[in-house]
């Protein structure tokens, strides 16, 4: 998963690193060198992350989502099999193709996984239900809408180690590799190894190990050069750690839109003017792809042009980037060198990479939680680097030392100066705490605000007039397929529209629940930036009640991250030093809770990887046990298991200081693997033979072509040595097959490159089992021999950088604009002021019911009955066209042009002291006449109560005086919402 924004941050701060993928879609067969005269010999594809976003495509377009998902796992490996080839015409390597899907992970990544895979279940399964509340809701108001698409492949769980998705993968994988390598010329003299998931290790991991090896190894090339596809930004780290200079990370640029692509929406809405049957059924969705016939997956495989009409277009074609490893070498280079060392002190490149490899940890990563202290979109990374530079001659030189990384006294990290340098980074955090508290307040209050401009709207029509009248032969409410229904052209493209009007209300609702301040979930216990914040932290973060309490467990929580910092710089290095080892906490210390850090003694104990059902067992919820064997659902479901508390039916997920529940931290229990063991050894034996084997550990597989050299040498040797079954190991070095280090032994498997027609002769390709060489020690630094390829990086590509917590672009809290009541002082046990505090604990907690109460909405098919309001119906407010009410009622036409006019409540350009100087935001923007409003000067009348709308909700302003101008100096104007606002008896009330 990589550590979020880290590469937005990295391409923003280092822009040359960057440069666009050229493409030629027009050549067929991928046989011409790159087009920009670069080219690459070695691509490696980490396929998680090609296999999610062909298992779930994602799309703007909520129609284009919705009929895009795949079904069948037939269609997601045809779309695997279009992004490899897509892949391999960008690149077009000379040597080696390597896929490497990701096996059974190291139990310090499997806390986060099983975190993941209960959130995912969860999330769905709330949609879910709201989708069958829409879908009942539309079936009552006589809508059609397409049916819910029958799907082999709505669990993205299944997408993990030993599940019969990922073994049918491995064996489809296997037979496209056989296709392209016999049909295809340009695979036709590479070498292509498969790492599926029953090879243990994480994907990446497993391709930098194989590179490290072979870097290591007589007659490797130090030119060599390397393209990994991947999105993780993790990929970027390691990628410096094998210190090859000549690396370039090739993924897709998400920020840029496709603008040429067609969506399949819109081809649905033109071919809806013909004149056809329409079946509702997947055949319904798929009938305007008029090439589009149902054919053999291998017949597709064999399709060589990628682009052809008659495929699939699942997929949204979004460009790529290269990130060159060795651009960033350079500015590396220059931005970490400090003017502040030690003395007769000599720079050297490759430790200051590792220093910064190192540093980055404490920003995030996969394996250790985040450390409340930093955030990359606050300039977390700016800060380490500034605090590294200004602070290396204090350290006495550098943190790491990776050239000994296999000394056992933990040579390779020196903790005295890694506790100097985090605790020069606590220093720091009471200014970003009070300054990310400020911005808190300043977000609360703009929330608060644009509640309040809402709820002065005048009345607005959420839902057209409904036909209530059922059309008939309608079954939306049914998922089964109906037999042909014959339609006019214009009601093809109404259920199409009403579709695509459902999936919107549904990602909007989704996006509803998530928002925490609005659903009245806000809470922030902990308060950071104001006094006694570490205290309140420890105690509701790790129960840690006294002070005693709070110490001994600070530095239990500070050895067990310094456990984790050392065994992920090893992974990054070295690879796996223990498969067991996890952090056992769910919250991280802050960087000022690191002393005594350097005491920490660093043992590890290697143990052995999870077999892929007892992973399985490990982070999937209850929901997805369908992934495992029958026999190993009751230990998840029934009351008699003995590890039925490792699979919560529900969780708590910790909100407090977020703002959307997806950053929350999901409280699960961690595993216990000795009781996890031993429950699910008992079950192996009623494993059937298919079962068996998805359930055992296998090595890589090699492919190449029978004609070439080292197949010849393999093929000879084993003929030599007498019956293939007997056979051992064939030593394979770099004079023999040109570029690759290791052994091969025979693949005694089932052939499943012969379970499909359409193969051609099965002796044009061979495929051997593959290890690695001989394990040596990684030398971290570049090779003797190697090209280091031009730059132009200079200095003056070197920004400073100005610290998040020292820029003013949020006021600072005591500089209260005009309206602001007095009696909102600052109240340092809440983090923001008091005043503002009740009122925004009485919002947030007015929207709770909110979610709650949709169903009311839609089970009304027109307006509220408004006769039965206690209040006052406004006089004069008629609807416009152009601003929603005129007059005197106001609507979100009024609400639009105002916030087109004044996009922020503090413009971040102006000092604190021009902020305090300056009219309040009310005064300037908060009355009607400041916009030249109609009938201003009828202000005074007809404002003791209007209804509004709060995200689709009816509410009403009430009020116990009737004096418009009593509620000023509360409200700062209280004309600008319409309404009046007693300061001592206000209250908001949903109709």
């Amino acid at each position: 998963m990589g550590v979020p924004s880290f590469y937005r941050w990295l391409a923003n701060k280092y822009p040359k690193i960057v440069v666009n993928a050229l493409e030629k879609t027009e050549e067929k067969d991928g046989t011409q060198p790159y087009p920009d005269d670069l080219e690459f010999d070695n691509l490696y594809l980490d396929m998680n992350g090609i296999i999610h976003p062909c298992f779930h495509p994602e799309h703007d377009d909520v129609l284009t989502k919705y009929l895009n998902t795949p079904g069948t796992y037939e269609e997601v490996f045809s779309n695997i099999f279009e992004y490899i080839d897509r892949i391999m015409m960008i690149v077009r390597p000379k040597k080696l193709l390597y896929l490497a899907i990701d096996g059974v992970a190291p139990r310090a990544k499997m806390n986060q996984q099983r975190t993941r895979r209960f959130r995912n279940a969860k999330d769905q399964e709330t949609l879910r239900k709201e989708e069958d509340r829409l879908r009942r809701q539309y079936e009552v108001e006589g809508k059609d809408v397409l049916p819910k698409q029958d799907s082999d492949v709505t669990d993205s769980n299944i997408i993990t180690p030993g599940t019969t998705f990922m073994f049918e993968l491995s064996k489809q994988l296997q037979t496209y590799i056989h296709l392209r390598i016999s049909k295809n010329d340009a695979w036709k003299h590479m070498k292509v190894i498969l790492s599926d998931a029953n090879a243990p290790g994480e994907g990446e991991h497993k391709i930098m190990s194989f590179i490290r090896l072979q870097r290591t190894c007589p007659g490797y090339d130090p030119n060599t050069h390397h393209v990994l596809y991947g999105l993780d930004a993790d990929l970027i780290m390691l990628a410096l750690a094998t210190h090859e200079v000549h690396f370039s990370i090739l993924r897709e640029n998400v920020l840029a839109e496709d603008k040429s692509k067609t969506s399949r929406s819109s081809v649905l809405l033109q071919a809806g003017n013909s004149k056809t049957n329409v079946v509702k059924c997947r055949g319904w969705f798929k009938q305007f792809d008029l090439n589009r016939d149902k054919v053999d997956i291998s017949q597709q495989m064999n399709s060589l042009d990628i682009s052809a009409a008659g495929k699939p277009k699942w997929l949204v074609k979004k460009p790529h980037q290269f990130l060159h490893v060795w651009i960033l070498r350079e500015y590396l280079n220059l931005d970490l060198r400090s003017t502040n060392v030690p003395e007769k002190f000599e720079y050297d490149i490759e430790r200051l990479i590792d220093d910064f490899i190192f540093i980055c940890f404490f920003g995030g990563n996969d394996f250790l939680p985040h450390m409340p202290t930093l955030e990359i979109h606050e300039g977390g990374i700016d800060l380490l680097i500034h605090v590294y530079k200004q602070e290396f001659k204090n350290l006495g030189g550098y943190l790491v030392n990776m050239e000994k990384v296999y000394d056992k006294k933990g040579g390779y990290i020196k903790l005295k100066r890694v506790e100097k340098f985090i605790l020069a980074v606590g220093a720091y955090e009471d200014q970003i705490f009070k300054k990310r508290s400020a911005i808190r307040e300043s977000k609360l209050r703009r929330m608060l605000s644009e509640v309040e401009d809402e709820s002065g709207n005048g009345e607005e029509e959420l839902f057209p007039v409904i036909s209530t009248h059922n059309q008939k032969g309608s079954s939306v409410g049914s998922d089964v397929c109906s037999p042909y229904i014959e339609k006019s052209p214009d009601h093809d493209v109404q259920i199409i529209e009403n579709t695509k009007t459902l999936k919107e209300q549904l990602k909007s609702y989704n996006r509803e629940i998530s928002d925490v301040f609005r659903n009245g979930l806000l809470s922030d216990m902990v308060k950071l930036g104001t006094p006694g914040w570490r205290k309140r932290y420890y105690k509701y973060k790790f129960s840690a009640e006294t002070d005693a309490d709070v110490e001994k467990m600070r530095k239990e929580v500070v050895e067990k991250y310094t456990e984790g910092l050392c065994w992920v710089l090893l992974y990054y290095f070295s690879g796996v030093v223990s498969w067991t080892w996890f952090y056992p906490f769910h919250y991280g210390p802050f960087a000022s809770d690191f002393k005594g850090l350097s005491s920490t003694k660093v043992m590890f104990q290697r143990g052995s990887p999870f077999k892929p059902f007892d992973q399985l067992m490990s982070v999937l919820p209850p929901t997805s046990a369908h992934a495992l064997p029958p026999p190993y659902w009751s230990l998840m479901t029934t009351d008699d298991s003995n590890i039925l508390d490792f699979y919560p039916n529900d969780f708590d997920v910790d909100t407090d200081g977020k703002k959307f529940l997806w950053q929350g931290i999901c409280k699960l229990p961690f595993i216990d693997e000795e009781r996890l063991l031993a429950s699910t050894k008992m079950i192996e034996k009623e494993l059937t033979e298919e079962e068996a084997q998805r359930n055992a550990e296998n090595a890589d597989k090699l492919f190449l072509h029978s004609s070439e050299n080292l197949a010849l040498q393999i093929i000879s040797s084993f003929n030599n040595e007498g019956s293939i079954e007997q056979k051992s190991y064939m030593k394979v070095y770099t004079g023999l097959s040109g570029d690759i280090n290791g052994f091969v032994y025979p693949n005694l498997e089932p052939k499943y490159v012969c379970d499909s027609k359409g193969l051609g002769n099965d002796h044009d390709v061979l495929c051997v089992y593959y290890d690695p060489p001989c394990f040596s020690i990684h030398i971290p630094r570049v090779l003797e021999g190697t090209d280091i390829p031009y730059s132009d990086v200079s200095e003056s590509d070197i920004k400073e950088v100005r610290l998040w917590h020292e820029s003013h672009g949020y006021p600072v809290r005591s500089n209260r604009s005009h309206g602001q009541p007095e009696e909102d002082k600052i109240d340092p046990s809440v983090g923001f002021t008091s005043g503002w505090r009740g009122r925004v604990d009485e919002i947030a907690s007015s929207s709770q019911s909110r979610i709650q109460e949709r169903h009311l909405r839609h089970e009304n098919h027109s307006y509220p009955n408004r006769s039965n309001r206690s209040y006052e119906q406004v006089q004069g407010a008629q609807r416009s066209p152009t601003i929603g009410w005129s007059g005197r009622g106001r609507g979100r036409g009024h609400d639009a042009t105002l916030n087109s006019q004044s996009t922020s409540r503090y413009d971040a350009t102006r000092t604190p002291k021009e902020q305090t100087n300056s009219p309040s935001w009310w005064d300037t923007h908060g009355r009607g006449a400041r916009r030249n409003w109609p009938n201003y000067e009828n202000r005074s009348t007809n404002y003791n109560a209007r209804t509004s709308t709060v995200n689709g909700q009816f509410w009403a302003v009430r009020s116990e005086s009737s004096s418009s101008n009593q509620g000023r100096g509360q409200w700062g104007d209280a004309q600008s919402k319409n309404a009046s606002v007693d300061a001592s008896n206000h209250r908001w009330q949903r109709y």
